[in-house]
C-alpha cells in the first residue's frame, strides 16, 4: 500500500513524486515510457521555473548536461520589436531549454533519489474505485500480466489524454477554441539565440539553443494554413521563415543542417479541467492546458507540481482534511495561472488587439519598460506594473504617446 500513486514521470509527475518522497511519504510512479526517452515540447525554461530547478538542486544538472544559456531575446510582434532580457529572478540571469531526453531523466532520476519507486514501460489501463473513490491503478508493465496497487490518492500527470482524467470524468472548464499547429526540428550550423517573431500573415516562428549545438526552430501559423502546410511540409516551414524574417530564412536555407526529422503538434482547445477529487488529483497539462506559443507548459508543470505536492503533504499528515486541501490547490492553480492563460490564448491568435499593439509599441521605446515586460514574460514582475491604469499612463508619458493615441481598456 503506497500514499501516492503518480501516473505519468516527466514535468509535473515527477516534481510531485520527489517532493513527497523528500516528506517521507510511500510514491509509487508509473510512466507508459522508459527514460531517457524524448517528448513533444517547446523545452522552454522561464526563470521561474528554474527558480524551481535551483530550490529542488535540481539545476546545475541542467547546467551540467551542456545547455546552453540565453541571456537576450529578440521579440517581433507585427512589426514591434523587444529585445532584452528580464531582471535576475532567484539570482538567475539566463534561461535555459533543455531537450526533453535531458530533463524528463534528470526529474526521473532525483525522484528515484528521493525514494520514489519507479515502474517504467508501465500502461495504466483502470483505475480502481471503492465506494465512489480512486483507491488504485491496474496496468501491464511491457508485455507482463495486469497488476494492482493501491493508494490514498492517485494524482494523474499523464498529459492532455489523460486516462486518470478520463477515467474519473473531471470535466471542463474555461475552454478557449485553439488557434494553430506547430511544426518543429532541430537544425546545426546556426548562431542564432533566441528568437520570438511573428508576421503580419497570422504566422510565427521560434528559434532558440538546446543541447547537442542545436537549435531548436519552431513554426506556427493557425488553422487557416493547415490544409495547405499538409501539402508539402518542408516548402511551408521555409516559407514561414521568409515572410517573417527573410533574413534568417536565407540563413537557414544556406547555412542550417536539419539533423532530424520535421514533427507535427497539433494540440487540442485550451482548457481547465477540474483538478481534484474522491481520491484523485490532476496536475500539469492533465488538468490545465494552453497554446504552446508562449513556452509556459514546463514552467507551469513545475509551480503546480510543488503547490500539488504541499497540499497532499497537509492532507497525508493530518494538517488539513485532504479534500479541503486539494480544493485550495484547484482554485490557488486557477487564479495563479489565469494572467499567462488569458495572454497565452490571446497571442496564440497571431494578430495583436488594438490594445496590446498599443501598449507594446509603448514598451519598445524604451529600454526600462522593455525589461519590465520581458519580466512579466518570465513571471518575475506582476502584471499590475504594466498593465495597472497608473502605470499605463507612466508608460504611456514615457513614450510621449499622444492622448488621442492612448488605449486603456483590453475589451
Amino acid at each position: 500500500m503506497h500514499d501516492v500513486i503518480v501516473v505519468g514521470a516527466r514535468c509535473a509527475g515527477s516534481p510531485v513524486a520527489m517532493l513527497l518522497a523528500r516528506r517521507g511519504h510511500r510514491v509509487l510512479m508509473v510512466d507508459r515510457s522508459s527514460f531517457p526517452s524524448d517528448a513533444i515540447s517547446t523545452h522552454y525554461l522561464h526563470q521561474t521555473g528554474l527558480s524551481r530547478l535551483k530550490a529542488w538542486g535540481l539545476l546545475d544538472a541542467v547546467i551540467d548536461a551542456k545547455t546552453p544559456p540565453i541571456r537576450k531575446m529578440h521579440y517581433l510582434n507585427n512589426g514591434i520589436e523587444l529585445n532584452g532580457f528580464a531582471d535576475p529572478i532567484d539570482g538567475i540571469d539566463a534561461v535555459y531549454c533543455p531537450r526533453r531526453i535531458v530533463l524528463d531523466e534528470i526529474l526521473v532520476n532525483a525522484a528515484r533519489g528521493a525514494g520514489v519507486e519507479v515502474l517504467e514501460q508501465f500502461t495504466v489501463t483502470d483505475l480502481v474505485f471503492s465506494e465512489g473513490k480512486v483507491v488504485g491503478v491496474r496496468g501491464r508493465e511491457a508485455d507482463g500480466p495486469e497488476r494492482e496497487f493501491r493508494a490514498s490518492l492517485v494524482v494523474g500527470a499523464d498529459g492532455v489524454h489523460s486516462k486518470v482524467a478520463s477515467k474519473v470524468g473531471a470535466e471542463l472548464y474555461n475552454v478557449r477554441p485553439a488557434a494553430g499547429f506547430t511544426y518543429y526540428s532541430y537544425y546545426s550550423g546556426l548562431d542564432w539565440g533566441m528568437h520570438h517573431k511573428t508576421g503580419f500573415n497570422e504566422q510565427w516562428f521560434g528559434t532558440w539553443p538546446t543541447n547537442d549545438n542545436l537549435n531548436m526552430v519552431a513554426i506556427i501559423c493557425t488553422k487557416r494554413h493547415l490544409k495547405e502546410f499538409r501539402q508539402d511540409p518542408e516548402r511551408r516551414f521555409q516559407a514561414v521563415l521568409d515572410d517573417v524574417a527573410p533574413e534568417m530564412g536565407a540563413q537557414l536555407r544556406e547555412q542550417g543542417r536539419r539533423e532530424e526529422p520535421l514533427r507535427p503538434m497539433r494540440y487540442p482547445d485550451n482548457y481547465y479541467r477540474r483538478a481534484y477529487g474522491p481520491g484523485w488529483a490532476l496536475v500539469g497539462d492533465a488538468g490545465y492546458h494552453k497554446d504552446p506559443i508562449t513556452g509556459w507548459g514546463i514552467t507551469d508543470a513545475f509551480l503546480h507540481g510543488e503547490m500539488l505536492a504541499e497540499r497532499i503533504h497537509e492532507g497525508l499528515s493530518g494538517q488539513r482534511i485532504m479534500e479541503e486541501a486539494l480544493a485550495d490547490y484547484n482554485k490557488e492553480r486557477d487564479e495563479q495561472s489565469a494572467g499567462v492563460y488569458d495572454y497565452t490564448t490571446m497571442i496564440a491568435e497571431l494578430k495583436l488587439p488594438p490594445f496590446f499593439d498599443a501598449v507594446l509599441r509603448a514598451i519598445s521605446t524604451s529600454d526600462e519598460w522593455t525589461t519590465k515586460m520581458l519580466g512579466v514574460i518570465a513571471g518575475g514582475v506582476e502584471d499590475h506594473e504594466i498593465f495597472a491604469p497608473d502605470s499605463l499612463k507612466r508608460l504611456y508619458d514615457d513614450a510621449g504617446v499622444p492622448e488621442e493615441k492612448r488605449i486603456y481598456d483590453p475589451f
